[in-house]
């Protein structure tokens, strides 16, 4: 099979990612159930251990992936997304007329699985985008996954200005506005989002693109935050209202700037291209390689050396036509599910990402409770404070990584065993219980929650290669629903009632409540940070030679 032409770079790929970021926001739809919920539990006549159950059953449909990872190996993204938008609209709207009372009665199994279906939407979608435009910049895999990794962090904060200004506060239209709404807009963007052919070199150019979309990112999040506030605190007109949430619009669609200046000055784009690949890239023929040598195939050779040589004796009977054997992937090759399954390395990965997001979720499910326990007088400041934060640890540590593997190759997972140093920190606050402390733990919990997520995505690639990365990756994200199932509602639940309980209510007040949950926690991140630890230690010499010389390379025998 001919290597396909590979070119110094197009408008698509970045036509694709201005798209991406309103299929993320559009997939990051399971945030708005603490904004339902009320609704739910009022009209439907649910108590509070089953509005619990019914979270679960969100979180769970968020993160199962495994089918849609599958799914981006066999069908086009057009296709997934499109799976994707019926499931949302046939979950969120059968949720519409059970809540509308337009259904008489509903039983509580159905409507958990209607809520799961519904944000089974979420892994969908986000797998579309995620995969293809990870393939689309092989090169830039950290930035590019901590930017959509971002914009799903901000999703809740779109959701809820739409939700307040737009919505007037009205559960029911919001999910009546989510059946319709998110359908149509992924339905709009399925022409954008498809796999365009990478780049072979860097050039300051895309370095300038891309630096163009974190400050349009950042700058959304500080409004987003500041307007959040500002509805808090003072009742604003419907004329100003909209005039906000138009501007939310703008910085939303400001990423595809980029794709209209190489648009109107394509001449520009194609010489600032050129002039930064190496010779002979800038005029690609069919006859070129998919990949040129690189520095990296004496680190290739040395790295894979030791593996070989308990070979030798098999390797002679192949050479002399004895034996015929395909050779296993290693570490940053291409890994099908079933190789990466046996590999230490995978579960290290796993039980990292478990131990983080897992002890993370917990938190994020419980945040409300713990911002009332602790004596916060509001607590929608406190979930703002969390969005924010959360949105800073996944586009940041993107960048971070990113740039400290190029010049130092240092792993990224180094960044997830630091992510687990700091939440112990966050939790032993929170457990504290310290005058002052409770926005502190939040800003620094939200922070270190965002690195984990994000970090997960170029990592899972690196090491198992980017041609079954949409099912390696999606069976890494159980780690967020386990969690939720073991730390949550076994640990966390039964610890509030019981503490509720000895303060005679539903209800619990003060430190107590929480502070075996956070202890607990604490341990789970300390045996994260031992585990990530090792895993760094043992991956250092993957990304040296993936990264020799300063920027990334392929190894010559992986085919994405």
């Amino acid at each position: 099979m001919p290597s396909p032409v590979l070119k110094a770079g197009s408008r698509p790929p970045w036509v694709g990612l201005g798209a991406a970021v309103w299929a993320q926001i559009a997939a990051g739809n399971a945030s708005t159930f603490p904004l339902y919920s009320p609704l739910l539990k009022s009209v439907l006549g649910l108590n509070q251990q089953e509005l619990t159950i019914l979270g679960v059953a969100s979180d769970i449909g968020e993160s199962v992936g495994f089918l849609p990872g599958i799914a981006c190996n066999k069908f086009p993204p057009w296709a997934v997304l499109l799976v994707g938008c019926g499931f949302c609209f046939l979950g969120y709207g059968v949720l519409w007329l059970a809540v509308s009372q337009t259904i008489a009665s509903m039983p509580f199994v159905v409507l958990c699985i209607t809520l799961c279906i519904a944000t089974n939407s979420n892994a969908w979608i986000g797998t579309a985008v995620l995969v293809t435009n990870m393939r689309n910049f092989p090169l830039s895999r950290g930035t590019v996954a901590g930017i959509l990794k971002g914009y799903i962090g901000l999703s809740a904060a779109v959701y809820t200005v739409v939700y307040s200004m737009v919505l007037k506060k009205s559960a029911l239209n919001l999910l009546l506005f989510l059946a319709l709404g998110i359908p149509v807009l992924c339905l709009a963007l399925m022409y954008f989002i498809r796999p365009c052919t990478p780049a072979s070199g860097e050039d300051s150019s895309e370095h300038v693109h891309f630096l163009f979309s974190i400050t349009i990112s950042v700058l959304l999040a500080v409004y987003l935050l500041t307007v959040t506030a500002v509805n808090e605190i003072v009742t604003l007109s419907d004329a100003v209202s909209y005039i906000l949430v138009a501007i939310m619009v703008i910085l939303l669609l400001s990423p595809l700037a980029i794709s209209l200046k190489m648009t109107l000055f394509p001449a520009r784009a194609r010489a600032e291209s050129s002039e930064h690949l190496a010779p002979g890239e800038g005029n690609a023929t069919p006859a070129d390689p998919l990949l040129t040598p690189s520095s990296s195939a004496t680190y290739l050779g040395s790295f894979h050396e030791a593996e070989d040589f308990s070979d030798v004796e098999t390797l002679l009977a192949i050479g002399e036509g004895a034996v015929k054997r395909k050779r296993r992937p290693r570490r940053g090759e291409d890994f099908k599910f079933q190789e990466a399954f046996i590999k230490a390395d995978f579960w290290l990965l796993w039980f990292v990402f478990f131990l983080g997001v897992g002890s993370g979720v917990t938190v994020l499910n419980n945040l409300s409770q713990i911002g009332i326990a602790l004596g916060a007088s509001d607590t929608t400041i406190l979930l703002c404070l969390f969005s924010f934060c959360n949105f800073v640890g996944r586009l940041g540590s993107g960048a971070v990584s990113e740039h400290f593997l190029r010049t130092k190759t240092i792993p990224r997972t180094f960044w997830m065993a630091c992510a687990h140093i700091f939440m112990i920190v966050s939790f032993v606050l929170y457990a504290l219980a310290l005058s002052g402390t409770l926005y502190v733990a939040t800003a620094l919990f939200g922070i270190c929650y965002g690195t984990q997520c994000s970090i997960l995505v170029p990592t899972s690639s690196e090491l198992f290669g980017l041609k079954h990365f949409g099912v390696n990756y999606s069976f890494m994200g159980l780690g967020n629903p386990i969690g939720a199932i073991l730390f949550s509602v076994l640990l966390a639940g039964n610890v509030y009632d019981a503490e509720a309980a000895k303060q005679g209510g539903s209800t619990c007040i003060g430190s107590s409540c929480f502070r075996l949950t956070f202890l607990v926690l604490a341990g789970a991140c300390g045996l994260g940070t031992i585990l990530s630890i090792i895993l760094t230690i043992r991956v250092r010499p993957v990304y040296q030679m993936l990264y020799a010389g300063g920027s990334f390379r392929l190894p010559q025998n992986s085919s994405h």
